[in-house]
């Protein structure tokens, strides 16, 4: 191997380690993420608001029947 092919394929491993780290960095940033799962969130909505709707009422009853189960029960 000479000088210049060594040189090359350390050139091409640098390469492909740094498209590597970026994939990595990509997949655990979590900001991103969330940015993203939020984009869709929204997306969702503006589609089809009625799964939204029921699930944020079904969230609110459950929260309203654990404060009264508190409150009223005999524990």
């Amino acid at each position: 191997m000479s000088m210049t092919d060594a040189k090359a394929a350390a050139a091409k491993a640098r390469h492909e380690l740094a498209e590597t780290l970026d994939a990595i960095e990509d997949r655990v940033n979590v900001p991103k993420r969330v940015g993203e799962l939020s984009d869709k969130a929204v997306a969702a909505y503006k589609e089809n608001p009625v799964p939204w709707i029921i699930g944020g009422a079904a969230v609110a009853v459950i929260a309203v029947g654990l404060v009264a189960w508190a409150i009223f029960s005999d524990d």
